[in-house]
This record gives C-alpha cells, structure tokens and sequence, in this order.
C-alpha cells in the first residue's frame, strides 16, 4: 500500500480501481472458489455481519475465513435501526433466502474499541464504548422482534472487535463473555465447551459453524501480536481519509482511514454524508492529506443480468447525484474538488464495473 494518502489524488483514484479489480480477479480464481464452495459444505450456516465502517473490522481476515462466507453489512459509526426500511428489506431478504435453503443465519452484530487508548476506538459513538455496547444490544432485540427471539433458525450474536490484537469478545447472556485476547492456540481445543456453556441457547449445529472463526481468531491474534513484537505492526490512528463511498459493495477496501463508508440505510442520507464531508474537509486542512482532490464513489450490487444490474445503475446513479447535491449546496469549495465515480458490482464475481455518465 505504501502511503496512498500523500500521492496525488489522480493516482489514488488509480490504486482504489486496481484494488477492486484485484480483489475482484482473487474472488473468481478457480482455488477461491473451491475453497468456498467447500467451506459452505462442511459449515452450512449463514452469517451475516453488522460492523463499522472502519476498514480495520474485516472479519473474514481476523479469523481467517474465506473471502465470500461472512456477508457484510457495515455503515458509518456501525450504527444501524432496523426500521430503516431499506435496511430492514435487505436484512429479511437476505434471512428468507438462507431459510428457504434450507440454512440457519447468524447475525453477528459489532462494536469496537481499542485497549491502548481510547482515540483508537469508535469515533461514531465519540470513543464511548459503553454506548456502542448498548447499542449492539438494542440492535440484538430488534432482531429477535423480526425473526423471533426462539433462535432456532436466526440467531442474534454481539461481538466485540478489540482493534489492537484483532481479538473478538463474544457475547453470551447474563453480561458473560468469552473474550479470544485471554486465550492462545494451545487453548483451542476448549472452546468448544466454552462456547457451549456460553450460549446454550444457540442451536448445535450453528455453534459448530461458529467454532472456525473462533479458531482462526486465536491464529490471527498470534500472528498480529508476533507482527508487534518484531515492530512489523504500525497501528495507524490518524484521520486520512480521502475518499466517501456511497451504497453497497465496498469489501475491497479494508484499510485504515482510506474511505468514510456510507451504507445506504438510513432515511436520512444527508445527515451522515456532511459528517464524511466534514472530515474530508478538516484531513485537507489539517494538512493530513493533500487539498488536490476527493473521490465520491457510489455503488450498487446486483445478482442478476437484465432489470436486476439495470436497476441497480438507476439507484447507484440516484445516490451519486444525491451525495453531489448535498456536498454542493453545503461544502462549496470542498465540492469543486470532487472527483465522482458511479459504479455497479456483479455480486457472483465482485467485479466492479464503472458506469460513470
């Protein structure tokens, strides 16, 4: 990656479409595909993430799951209602489908924070780990309001994210926890009871789909943590972000403090795109990036050929033309530095494609 955030805006335009095509040709190679399919056989489960948009919480990395498992919903803050409409539509969507195939969901919702100091946490909850804890939960009853709270085929899951270690703390009734940074390799053949005594209400089957990411946590904790010792392991904490991604179909960019991601969830579009403007607004000022230019991305995944990708063109142009309005009528110099792309993304082979007027 080298320091993107320095270069000229032109060339970090060039290397966020060489990442997505990347990520894009790893995702279709025969080897990737195999894996999945033979994850997906041995671990029927589906699971959902609900996690910020801090390209630090990448989950399928931090417990070494194949690109493609864990589907991601991530938005500004990881602040979520599931009476957002659009949101509640593509979260009962995504459930129905997974059921009428015969597969449970898991729903793992995130929160974040960062032992060594607080500035490193949840800047959409202003660092307050309590509050992005209690809202987890409140995110965990509206679940269970939806799909029941018997949790035998949807099972709601809150999961802490410490950002240091890359460790998971998961959530169990009763205020019990089982957090993976007090544990090594040589304790995994105990998770299984752990897990076991901790969320006894959850179905077999799923805890046993569940144990791999339990497992490939504790890995990438001791390969994080030996990164450190050798002094290999910058933890990059400062705002630089450079960019504002609007939509859906951004799992190619986790890196930290690159790109201020919007889910488009909320009624209120407008409310977090002037947060996202503001902070493009003070990392130029503040001399964090250079002032040449911004990117505003807008993007829409479809499934299908013909009125499914032409549908999404009409709503990824829709958002694109929203967001420059917004950032027009209240951040007029920062506007004119807009560089704007639209963009649709094949979601069977993540190959983003622009369709930019």
């Amino acid at each position: 990656m080298g320091d993107i955030h320095g270069k000229p805006i032109a060339e970090r335009i060039d290397w966020l479409f060489d990442l997505a095509q990347r990520h894009g040709e790893t995702f279709r190679s025969p080897e990737a595909w195999l894996a999945r399919e033979r994850y997906l056989a041995e671990h029927p489960t589906a699971i959902a993430v609900l996690k910020c948009m801090d390209g630090r919480i990448n989950i399928p990395v931090a417990t070494n799951t194949p690109s493609g498992i864990l589907m991601p919903f991530r938005n500004l803050g990881g602040m979520f209602d599931l009476g957002w409409p659009h949101l509640g539509e593509v979260l009962s969507h995504h459930v129905l489908r997974m059921t009428g195939a015969g597969r449970r969901v898991l729903i793992i919702i995130t929160y974040h924070w960062s032992k060594s100091s607080a500035k490193r946490g949840c800047a959409g909850f202003n660092y307050d780990t309590e509050a992005a804890i209690a809202h987890t939960h409140e995110i965990r009853r509206q679940v269970e309001h939806i799909f029941g709270n018997g949790h035998g085929t949807v099972y709601p899951l809150v999961c802490g994210i410490e950002t240091d270690d890359e460790a998971m703390v998961i959530h169990g009734p009763d205020d019990k926890a089982l957090n993976l940074a007090e544990f090594t390799a040589a304790d995994a053949a105990t998770l299984e009871p752990r897990l076991a005594a901790l969320l006894p209400g959850m179905p077999a089957q799923m805890r046993a789909d569940l144990l791999p990411l339990l497992h490939g946590n504790l890995e990438h904790i001791a390969q994080v943590r030996e990164q450190a010792r050798r002094n290999e392991r910058v933890l990059d904490v400062e705002h630089r972000e450079w960019m504002i991604c609007l939509g859906r179909g951004f799992d190619f960019l986790h890196f930290p403090n690159v790109a201020l991601i919007i889910g488009p969830y909320s009624p209120d579009l407008a409310d977090p795109l002037r947060k996202a403007a503001g902070i493009i607004q003070s990392n130029m000022q503040a001399g964090r990036i250079p002032d040449d230019g911004f990117l505003l991305l807008a993007s829409v995944p479809y499934d299908e050929l013909g009125v499914d990708r032409a549908r999404a063109e009409l709503k990824s142009r829709f958002l694109s033309h929203f967001a420059a309005r917004v950032l027009e009528e209240e951040f007029g110099e920062l506007f004119g530095k807009m560089h704007q792309h639209t963009a649709v993304l094949d979601w069977r082979s993540r190959n983003l494609e622009l369709i930019d007027d």
